[in-house]
């Protein structure tokens, strides 16, 4: 059944049997497919939207990351709704999988048209909701936001990166390819480089013509070694506050590239000395809890590269989870 969304967004090309008994235990069985709702007003209340963006033509090295929004599909019944950590349950929340944005062959320009309008549209009918968009390459998160930006032009958005790398190449040179994201939202105006904080460069993976184009646009980064000093959810913590002094929505990108190479064998452009699995994960979680954190994407995770348990994917997978389980415990608190 195609959804209200097709053809801007094409419904999954998958989705799981839910229980007759609508008691759920597992992903797979709460996160409903947006082609089992037969109207908008059903889905418009939805707390959580997923949106697969899988492109990754646009990535400076090879890289099947177009392929991690299926598998990331599949990896839900690995996981069950409830946090033992946090003692919630995630089946509390209403989460709707909208499907994926329609990719064009060969023409990278129009499959970044098709995720500015897909994430308008997003924006559009789920106006409070939170939009994860399960990538692809780090190209995404500026169509992302264009996209965003179109539905909201009256809010100021504000970035949080977890990234091993500025992202900030010359457009001239490289076009927008995974590693122009940040530099393209900034030359075209829809984000000041001042309302960018990135958590978790480090080694030799940056040149120094781009820390310099940082400094230029006032673009704000903490090394890895300095957020271990000053402690990981520390560090995102006072970069979350500074944002929300600054901007009325925040947009959190993960760039699994950020993990170290041990961590995540099936991302093309992992490194050694990067974070912790358990690093990133808290994180993300008090990324989560934030107010002003409204949409999210997951980037640059190749399955294809995976080993044969995937552990990279489920690794993706538990930052989404993660990520939902800050959103939960925000909600809490207000209540």
């Amino acid at each position: 059944m195609k959804s209200f969304l097709y053809p801007t967004i094409n419904p999954p090309s998958f989705t799981w049997v839910r229980p007759e008994s609508g008691e759920c235990s597992k992903v797979h069985e709460w996160i409903q497919p947006i082609t089992d709702l037969t109207s908008l007003e059903k889905s418009k209340d939805a707390e959580v939207v997923i949106l697969g963006v899988p492109l990754s033509r646009s990535s400076i090295s090879a890289s099947a990351a177009s392929e991690f929004p299926e598998a990331f599909r599949r990896s839900w019944r690995s996981f069950t709704t409830y946090n033992l950590d946090e003692e919630i349950d995630l089946s509390e929340m209403t989460v709707f999988d909208a499907g994926n944005v329609p990719m064009h062959v060969t023409d990278i320009s129009k499959c970044h048209t098709n995720i500015i309008n897909a994430s308008a549209t997003i924006h559009q009918h789920f106006r409070h909701s939170k939009v994860c968009a399960i990538g692809g390459d780090h190209s995404i998160t500026a169509m992302m936001v264009k996209g965003m930006q179109l539905e909201k032009p009256n809010e100021k958005i504000g970035i949080l990166q977890f990234d091993t790398h500025f992202d900030l190449r010359d457009l001239s040179d490289n076009g927008p390819s995974n590693g122009t994201p940040m530099r393209n939202l900034i030359e075209s105006g829809v984000v000041e480089g001042r309302n960018m904080y990135n958590i978790g460069l480090h080694g030799f993976f940056n040149t120094k013509d781009l820390k310099q184009y940082a400094d230029e646009k006032g673009v704000n980064y903490f090394t890895l070694r300095t957020a271990r000093k000053k402690g990981i959810e520390e560090t995102v913590q006072h970069c979350l506050d500074e944002l929300s002094s600054k901007v009325d929505t925040i947009y959190l990108t993960v760039d699994m590239d950020v993990l170290d190479i041990a961590y995540a064998p099936g991302v093309p452009a992992s490194t050694p000395g990067g974070m912790t699995t358990e690093e990133l994960l808290n994180g993300v979680l008090a990324a989560g809890r934030h107010p002003k954190v409204t949409a999210m994407d997951i980037v640059c995770l190749d399955p294809l590269r995976d080993t044969f348990v995937q552990p990279t994917v489920k690794l993706g997978t538990h930052v989404f989870l993660t990520f939902l389980t800050g959103v939960m415990l925000r909600q809490n608190a207000s209540n």
